[in-house]
């Protein structure tokens, strides 16, 4: 390529005009009222209601687990309230049959996906049966690693393909996981073999305390899809119905061949990063979060299906005490469950345990047994 010829090829300008062109799929606006008629998924009134459920359960789910946090009767706990389309809405355009690989603020998705309550309690006390899911639950443990579950998702994925299998395998990571090795190596890897993955940053604008602008010059994370060879997708991640568009476009594409999906979800989380000491009004406005709070995924999606005549304060009400019940239930059998025992941890580290632990077992084990 002659000199005068890369000089008319400007960098900056061939950026631009990408980035120009990348549109933030919305459905619902912040009243509830339909902008985007071709965007409408095809969804019946019983699944509207009970997508409008779930999202109501997991808002109450994170309340009582972050007061089940202070009361000192869970572990780790990161919270959800704000996400509720971003992750129930994208979950409930997936099929049984599909893999679920979540971060450690995704263990609703997982849950709804078959992994029972009480053990979603014991992972948050670190209790090895929190890890074990039911036959037939298509899930892995929440990642604890940023970014690590998006190399694992690839391999999930090709494996199902391999496999001849109609599903896919689907992972979650926040804006600062994409700032991770990681992500582009899952990404790239899955577009490589054209493994049938969806891979979503759910950016809710801060990873802890970092603002996302100082994650990336990329005006998105979705356009990081480019360099992979991937379709990308930016969508309103308050809005419940465009969430489940994208991903279940992305589903339908995936199992037919047509590979990877990356997607963010624009959102925000109204707590803390976990509940482990982050104090968000360090680093967050009031004004900020008031801005945020009128775009809230449940008051929205509340106010279209109220219209429709599909959804009361009785409806809820019913949904609320429902949980609470529910919630009352898992964390009572959480705690009847047998505590974790040092020999439980040796014997479930290694299938050949190494003769100087199986020294110090032998001993434990007749200590336990007294």
């Amino acid at each position: 390529m002659s000199a005068k010829k890369t000089a008319q090829l400007d960098p900056q300008q061939i950026l631009e005009s990408i980035e120009n062109q990348i549109e933030m799929i919305q459905v619902l606006n912040e009243e509830g009222k339909i902008v985007n008629e071709e965007a409408v998924p095809k969804m019946s009134d019983e699944e509207l209601q009970e997508l409008m459920a779930r999202m109501v359960y997991t808002r109450v789910l994170d309340q009582r687990s972050i007061s089940l946090n202070r009361q000192g009767r869970l572990g780790f706990y990161a919270p959800t309230a704000g996400q509720e389309a971003s992750q129930i809405a994208s979950h409930y355009a997936l099929e049984k049959a599909d893999w679920i690989l979540p971060g450690y603020r995704d263990v609703p998705q997982i849950v709804w996906h078959g992994l029972p309550l009480w053990k979603a309690f014991l992972f948050s006390r670190g209790h090895f049966v929190g890890n074990q899911a039911p036959e037939g639950v298509n899930v892995l443990s929440p990642q604890i690693i940023i970014g690590a579950q998006y190399v694992q998702n690839a391999g999930v994925a090709l494996g199902l393909k391999k496999r001849g299998k109609k599903a896919v395998a689907v992972t979650y990571t926040g804006d600062g996981g994409s700032s991770q090795g990681d992500f582009y190596e899952g990404i790239n890897f899955a577009g490589a073999f054209n493994a049938p993955a969806i891979f979503i940053v759910q950016n809710n604008q801060f990873a802890i305390s970092t603002p996302r602008e100082k994650q990336t010059a990329a005006k998105t994370i979705a356009q990081k899809g480019i360099a992979a060879g991937i379709p990308f997708v930016l969508v309103d991640g308050m809005d419940p119905l465009a969430v489940y568009t994208v991903v279940k476009e992305a589903r339908e594409r995936a199992i037919n061949g047509g590979g990877p999906t990356l997607i963010e979800t624009v959102c925000y989380r109204y707590g803390p990063h976990t509940m482990a000491g982050d104090d968000p009004t360090r680093y967050r406005t009031s004004d900020l979060d008031t801005e945020w709070e009128k775009k809230d995924p449940l008051v929205r999606f509340r106010k279209y299906l109220e219209e429709k005549g599909l959804w009361n304060e009785e409806k809820e009400t019913e949904v609320i005490e429902r949980a609470k019940e529910e919630i009352k239930d898992a964390i009572k059998k959480a705690d009847e469950t047998p505590k974790q025992k040092v020999t439980d941890l040796m014997a479930n580290m290694y299938d050949e345990m190494p003769a100087n632990l199986k020294e110090q077992y032998e001993i434990y084990t007749a200590k336990e047994s007294k």
